[in-house]
């Protein structure tokens, strides 16, 4: 059994292939998803070959990885399947594969933000050089379609008085800061996307996540919400280091998918927001849901400065607007509380007993 997989990621798949989706134009398509070991990309591997389970749609998936060892531990409960092929390779080189490919899924990126200020150069390459290869190998294989996994960064710095920022709402940030690697990197990657549906008629979707939370994020990632997690896997008070003011919108994964395919089978815009407008919540909120998913373990929330936890103000309070990805009938169906709950359920059946 894999890492990646549980009764809880079953359940997830479930859910989204429940969605009123027309999920027989992927009926016999090969579909490349490159960091098929991530969360977000991992989930996609498995909707399309749960796909294959319940309505035999007979859809080929090649599931590019740049760790092999990473990806048989992670992957474990594919490596055997006829319908899926695993390809060892770091996306930022030329791809050569045999076969048609229909549709391509970039979704190979160096998400955690400690990658970003230690391996800049990586970050921004899998991003700009991975994007440009993928899109070559889409003009030579006359592909259907092309599938950016984009991220809010892009959005850059926005007003303080924004609440919900839309898909039009590009601020800025410091291009000569190494750490904009990754936010560039996504900007640069949308635009070459743009530029290959203007140029030869690839099919470009861009998907831009907040903060997605489930089934997958490694407990060691570096954002609050793996580090919540882990401290309740643990059986640890969580401490903020500040008062918590920021709010942001919290996406459980499979909703988050869920997302992907609409933009990707209905979608006729190019950038849609997935978020889900139930979760904007502060940092100091999500850590209070957090101690509340196991009330038996009596967590607590501390602050490591107590004037934190007096001043506390909600500013900061920037979300994604998801209204034009709604109105193509998305919506999503996991609540905090509920999707905090499979999270740490999740971890504690992959986590081994401390």
């Amino acid at each position: 059994m894999s890492t990646i997989f549980s009764s809880v990621v079953a359940h997830d798949l479930d859910e989204i292939l429940d969605r009123d989706l027309p999920w027989n134009e992927l009926s016999g398509c090969t579909v490349l998803v490159t960091g098929a070991s991530g969360m977000l990309p991992s989930y996609v591997v498995h909707t399309l070959l749960a796909l294959n389970d319940r309505h035999g749609l007979g859809i080929t998936v090649h599931g590019l990885v740049r760790n092999r060892e990473k990806a048989t531990r992670l992957l474990a409960d594919l490596l055997d399947r006829p319908d899926f092929n695993l390809v060892v390779q770091d996306v930022s080189e030329p791809l050569e594969l045999p076969g048609p490919v229909d549709y391509v899924i970039h979704g190979a990126s160096a998400a955690r933000p400690a990658l970003h200020g230690s391996q800049p150069v990586m970050t921004i390459k899998a991003n700009l050089l991975g994007t440009f290869h993928l899109l070559d190998l889409c003009v030579a294989k006359a592909s259907r379609g092309f599938l950016l996994m984009s991220s809010a960064e892009v959005y850059g710095a926005q007003p303080p008085e924004t609440e919900l920022i839309g898909e039009q709402s590009y601020g800025g940030f410091d291009i000569l800061n190494p750490r904009a690697c990754y936010a560039e990197g996504k900007r640069a990657a949308e635009t070459i996307c743009a530029t290959y549906q203007a140029q030869y008629g690839i099919a470009g979707r861009v998907v831009r996540f907040g903060h997605v939370y489930g089934p997958g994020m490694a407990l060691d990632d570096g954002r609050v919400q793996a580090d919540f997690a882990a401290n309740v896997v643990l059986g640890k008070d969580i401490v903020l280091n500040s008062d918590g003011s920021g709010v942001r919108t919290y996406t459980y994964v499979a909703d988050a998918i869920a997302g992907l395919f609409y933009a990707l089978l209905r979608g006729e815009e190019t950038a849609y927001n997935v978020a889900d407008p139930a979760g904007l919540i502060s940092i100091r909120g999500l850590a209070e849901l957090f101690t509340e998913v196991r009330p038996e373990r009596g967590l607590r929330l501390r602050f490591s400065n107590e004037s934190d936890e007096r001043s506390y103000s909600l500013t900061k309070k920037q979300g994604l607007d998801s209204a034009r990805l709604a109105a193509l009938g998305w919506r999503p169906v996991v609540g905090l509380p509920d999707g905090l709950d499979r999270m740490v359920t999740h971890l504690e059946s992959s986590t081994p007993a401390q």
